[in-house]
C-alpha cells in the first residue's frame, strides 16, 4: 500500500493522561503490522487541563468544550487528518464539539454500538461501569436503548464506589490500578452480571486500566479498543483480526 494514502490519527488525550497513553497503545497493538514502517502516523496531544467532564455535566462546572476545541486545533496544526477524544464522558459534549470541530471526529459511543451489533449473540442487556457523569447523563443508555439494547447501571451506593475507584486519592486517575480500585470494579461488574448483564461496558476510559476481559464471565466491551480499531481503518490500514 502506498504510504501517501495513509491518514494521520489525532488523539486528544489527557482525560486522564494514562487513558490517552493507553489509547495510543491500543492503536499500536491493534494494527496489523510486521515492522515499524507498517504502523500508522499518530499525533497525541495530552491536555490534562481540560475541565473535569463529570463536574461540568452534574454540577455546572466549567465547560470542557473550549479547551477541547483548542486541543483539536492544535492537532490540526500538527498535521492530524481526523481525531478521537480518549474520554467517554467528553462525548456528552460531542454534538457541540463536532459541529465546530476543525477535524472530523470519531465517536467512541457510535463505534461501540456498531461493534456490539456485530457480536454473536448480540447482548440484550449491557452492564455499564462508568463515571457518574456518563451514567446520569444517559448518553450511552439513550443511544443503546434506541437500538434495542437495555443498559443497567450500578445502584446509587455502588456508583459512589465506582467514583471512588476512579477519582479517589488512591484511585485510577491517581495512578492506582491494582488493589482497592480493581477490587471495587470487579465487585461492581459481578453484581451487574448477577442482575442480568450479558456483557459489561467499560464506559470510562480509565476502567480497562484496572478491569480486563479475562476477569469476567461475560464479554467486556471496551470502547478504547473499538475506537482504536475504527481509527486504524479510517487511517487506511486494516486492524488485526479480533
Amino acid at each position: 500500500m502506498s504510504r501517501k494514502k495513509l491518514k494521520t490519527i489525532g488523539v486528544l488525550g489527557g482525560m486522564g493522561p494514562e487513558a490517552g497513553a493507553y489509547f495510543l497503545e491500543r492503536i499500536i497493538h491493534e494494527t496489523a503490522a510486521e515492522r515499524d514502517q507498517d504502523h500508522l502516523p499518530v499525533i497525541i496531544y495530552s491536555l490534562p487541563q481540560v475541565p473535569d467532564r463529570t463536574e461540568a455535566i452534574l454540577h455546572g462546572g466549567p465547560s470542557p468544550v473550549p479547551a477541547i476545541r483548542r486541543g483539536l486545533r492544535t492537532l490540526q496544526r500538527a498535521g492530524a487528518d481526523f481525531a478521537v477524544m480518549s474520554c467517554i464522558s467528553a462525548h456528552y459534549f460531542y454534538p457541540q464539539i463536532a459541529s465546530r470541530s476543525p477535524l472530523p471526529l470519531i465517536s467512541l459511543i457510535d463505534e461501540t454500538l456498531a461493534a456490539i451489533k456485530k457480536m454473536k449473540p448480540v447482548p440484550k442487556t449491557i452492564g455499564l461501569v462508568a463515571t457518574s457523569g456518563t451514567v446520569r447523563s444517559g448518553i450511552i443508555a439513550r443511544t443503546f436503548e434506541a437500538a434495542g439494547i437495555a443498559v443497567i447501571a450500578p445502584s446509587a451506593h455502588d456508583q459512589k464506589r465506582v467514583t471512588a475507584a476512579i477519582y479517589g486519592k488512591k484511585g485510577i486517575k491517581a495512578g492506582f490500578t491494582e488493589g482497592p480500585p480493581r477490587e471495587i470494579l470487579l465487585g461492581i461488574a459481578g453484581d451487574l452480571i448477577r442482575r442480568g448483564a450479558q456483557a459489561i461496558l467499560a464506559g470510562c476510559t480509565e476502567v480497562p486500566l484496572a478491569l480486563q476481559a479475562s476477569d469476567l464471565s461475560v464479554p467486556l466491551v471496551e470502547p478504547m479498543t473499538i475506537g482504536a480499531r475504527a481509527a486504524i481503518r479510517r487511517a487506511g490500514v486494516r486492524p488485526k483480526r479480533p
